[in-house]
């Protein structure tokens, strides 16, 4: 029996990547909802601009690799309040409602990162999704509970072309589609740790510090993203250092995905999107454990500069580096 035969085959979590650098923060989602053992399919959409490199990538980690075309609201007046320009092809997300194949879907944005199994979120109803920090009575759309719908899909589509979006993006356009989000049914309304954003730690700190250890799922919103991070100065000057730990953590996953699939790709041929996920694969990889977690480890303290002595040589193997305490460290974020 396969491992997807055991998986709820109707529900699905969806994220979208319409460049090879949001390819990476798909990586990671598909990657941390594996690792926490998801019971779900996970799909990913990509843009046809995404290179054949990115989409194998992809197909080592999801179950479905599927090629959409752009959707972009081209309301640079609109978006440009936001200092966001590129995020006009955020309109793409509204192909999600066509996934009719599947009864529900949980959307994830690439730039989320998911902490822990969160099966759960397929016990609500669409329209569910979490306020937004900037504005509580505006649901953010990184995060949120659907169903497919081609008659949805058309009513978008629809919608859009009359009244356009508020931002220019999907969150504006989805808020005025289901206006009556903020008012309708409290069920609908996600707790705040499904859908953490930076910007809500920045400016309650207080409620961050006693709930934040609850958190779910992160949400790296902004214009910098973790894949554009690689030194601790960056870090520092682009994101509040309550979350470092956060975009440690996403290094962390990448790191080891990237080896993962770099090591499967000199064993055996690309895993054909339609088939199931990597995990029987990773079984068949023969990789020495040891040595590669001292090397993810090295490699993850280098890129990041957690410490310049790594760079320098001066490592304390009989201490706070030794392979047992990097084990325990690692064992935090990997199993193998």
């Amino acid at each position: 029996m396969t491992e997807n035969s055991n998986r709820e085959t109707d529900f699905a979590f969806v994220t979208l990547a319409t460049t090879d650098s949001y390819c990476m923060g798909a990586l990671v989602v598909g990657q941390c909802l594996r690792r926490h053992r998801t019971t779900r399919q996970t799909v990913v959409m990509v843009s046809t601009n995404v290179s054949s490199q990115a989409r194998a990538a992809l197909g080592h980690v999801f179950d479905r690799v599927l090629v959409v075309d752009v959707l972009d609201s081209g309301d640079q007046a609109h978006l440009s309040w936001l200092g966001r320009p590129e995020l006009g092809v955020t309109f793409t997300k509204l192909h999600c409602w066509t996934l009719t194949q599947y009864s529900k879907c949980v959307f994830l944005d690439a730039d989320t990162l998911v902490l822990c199994n969160v099966d759960e979120l397929f016990e609500r109803e669409e329209l569910s999704a979490a306020p937004d920090p900037g504005w509580p009575d505006c649901f953010n759309s990184g995060v949120f509970v659907f169903r497919p719908s081609l008659i949805t899909h058309g009513r978008l589509l629809e919608h859009a072309r009359q009244h356009g979006s508020f931002d220019g993006g999907d969150q504006g356009l989805l808020n005025t589609f289901f206006s009556d989000w903020a008012v309708r049914d409290i069920s609908k309304h996600l707790p705040f740790v499904y859908n953490l954003s930076a910007i809500a730690v920045y400016t309650y700190l207080p409620a961050y510090q006693e709930y934040g250890h609850n958190a779910k799922i992160v949400h790296f919103l902004g214009s910098v993203k973790p894949w554009n991070l690689r030194s601790n100065s960056q870090t520092n000057q682009h994101t509040n250092s309550h979350l470092e730990e956060f975009v440690y953590q996403w290094w962390m996953e990448y790191s080891y995905l990237h080896h993962l699939i770099k090591t499967m790709s000199h064993q055996e041929p690309a895993v054909p999107s339609q088939h199931a996920g990597p995990k029987q694969h990773v079984r068949r990889c023969r990789i020495d454990s040891r040595i590669f977690l001292i090397t993810v480890y090295a490699l993850f303290n280098i890129t990041t500069c957690k410490t310049k002595l790594w760079e320098e040589g001066q490592v304390d193997y009989l201490g706070k580096d030794a392979f047992d305490n990097i084990q325990k460290k690692l064992d935090r974020f990997l199993y193998l």
